[in-house]
C-alpha cells in the first residue's frame, strides 16, 4: 500500500521541509542527540534533523519512499542511517537512543499503537525523550488527512497513559492550517506531545 501512494505521488507527498511541529520543537533535543525516526517516509524529518547535528536513524517500511529519502540526504549533503523495517517487527534495541521521533504514524489501531509505545519505552535512554505529533479525533471531520478510524487518532489523557510516571513537557490539542505537501494540507485538528523517560 504505501510503494504505491509513494510512486503515484509527484515528487514528495509530504514535501521535504521537516514537519512544522519538528522545526519549533527540536530546541528540546539534546546537541549530537541519536534520534530514532518512526515510519520516517520520504525522509523530510530525519535529513533535517540530521543537518542540524544529530545522529539520526530513519525506519520505514517503504522501500520507495526511502529510496526518496536516501536522494533528499544526498542533496542535502547529510548522513542518515535509513532502515527498511516494518514497524510491527522492529526489534527496538533497549536504551539505544536519546529521543523518538512519530509524526503523523496513524496506521496504527489501538493494539500496535500500544506495542510502538512499549517499544518506544525500551529503546529510549534514561532522561531520553518521545516527541510524538498527530491528529485528534476531530480531525475526521476536516477531511485534510489522517486515517479515517477514529480510534487511530491521538488524545492527550491516551498518550499520557501510555508514558505512565513520565514528565510531559508539551501536551497540546490545537488547530492550525497545515501546507505539508499534497499529503497533508488544510485546517488541521492536531496533538503535540513531548514527554522524558524518568
Amino acid at each position: 500500500m504505501w510503494d504505491a501512494r509513494y510512486a503515484a505521488a509527484e515528487g514528495y507527498l509530504f514535501g521535504t521541509e521537516p514537519s512544522g511541529f519538528v522545526r519549533a520543537r527540536a530546541g528540546v533535543l539534546s546537541p549530537g542527540a541519536r534520534i530514532l525516526c518512526l515510519a520516517d517516509g520520504e525522509g523530510r524529518n530525519s535529513v533535517w534533523l540530521a543537518g542540524q547535528g544529530h545522529r539520526v536513524t530513519a525506519s520505514e517500511q517503504s522501500g520507495v519512499a526511502l529510496e526518496k529519502a536516501r536522494a533528499l540526504a544526498a542533496a542535502r549533503g547529510v548522513s542518515v542511517r535509513f532502515v527498511q523495517e516494518d514497524i510491527e517487527t522492529a526489534p527496538w534495541p533497549e536504551a539505544a537512543h536519546d529521543a523518538v521521533l512519530g509524526v503523523f504514524i496513524q496506521f496504527a489501531p489501538p493494539g500496535l499503537r500500544a506495542a510502538i509505545h512499549a517499544g518506544i519505552r525500551r529503546t529510549l535512554v534514561p532522561g531520553g525523550l518521545v516527541l510524538l505529533h498527530g491528529y485528534a479525533p476531530r480531525q475526521i471531520a476536516n477531511g485534510t488527512g489522517g486515517p479515517r478510524a477514529v480510534e487511530n487518532l491521538y488524545t492527550l489523557d491516551g498518550l499520557a497513559a501510555d508514558f505512565p510516571g513520565w514528565e510531559v513537557l508539551v501536551a497540546e490539542d490545537y488547530d492550525a492550517d497545515l501546507a505539508e505537501g499534497t499529503g497533508h494540507h488544510g485546517k488541521s485538528a492536531l496533538i503535540d506531545f513531548i514527554a522524558r523517560k524518568p
